[in-house]
Formats: C-alpha cells, structure tokens, sequence
C-alpha cells in the first residue's frame, strides 16, 4: 500500500493532539496515572456542559457564553422562498487574550 500523499502546502504542519496524546501529556507532567487524569477531564468537560447555561470561565484558555440571535429572515435554498428563522441562544467560545497573544503576539504600537 503507498503511503498517503500530504495534501497540505505546509509540511511541518502538526495536528491537534488527540485525547489519547493530551492525557498522555498530563500524566507525564503531573506524575498521576492516566486513568485519573481522565477522569479529571472527563469531569471538567461535564462541568463546562452543566455550567454552559450561565456560562462557564477556564482561566488563562477561555470562556463558553451564551449568546442570543435574533429572529431573521432567511432563503429556503431549495425553492428560494423568503422564511424567517426564529430567535435561538447559541453557545460560543471565546478565547482568553493570553491565550490569542500566544499564537499571534500583541502589536507594538
């Protein structure tokens, strides 16, 4: 079987770590088994799912907010009738300023 040609026209573009390599990274730095640094992130995600309504704040990475959309109008694309789209919360994340000005540093003015 060949291998896979890398389609992307960067080629030391890494991937975003798996749950499986994140857990791996916590245990080493941490000196705590796997299984509980998993359950530790398992609990800290449920946390955010159960908080998300509020909003949820992860210090340094970000927050999850809930926003509200307005109620517009909006094309059927099959048949190009005019319809509204009703009002919905959405929830969002948005990342710290730390966190942004570590891939892309602050401008100097």
């Amino acid at each position: 079987m060949p291998p896979k040609k890398n389609t992307s026209t960067n080629t030391t573009e890494k991937k975003p770590m798996t749950k499986a390599e994140i857990l791996s990274h916590l245990s080493e730095k941490t000196g705590l088994p796997k299984k509980q640094v998993s359950e530790v992130v398992d609990e800290l995600v449920n946390l955010a799912y159960q908080e998300a309504k509020v909003g949820f704040n992860l210090p340094g990475l970000g927050k999850l907010v809930v926003q509200r959309q307005e109620e517009r109008k909006g094309r059927n694309p099959a048949t190009g009738e005019q319809i509204t789209i009703p009002a919905k919360d959405v929830l969002k994340f948005r990342i710290s300023k730390t966190a942004k000005d570590a891939i892309t540093p602050p401008k100097k003015k």
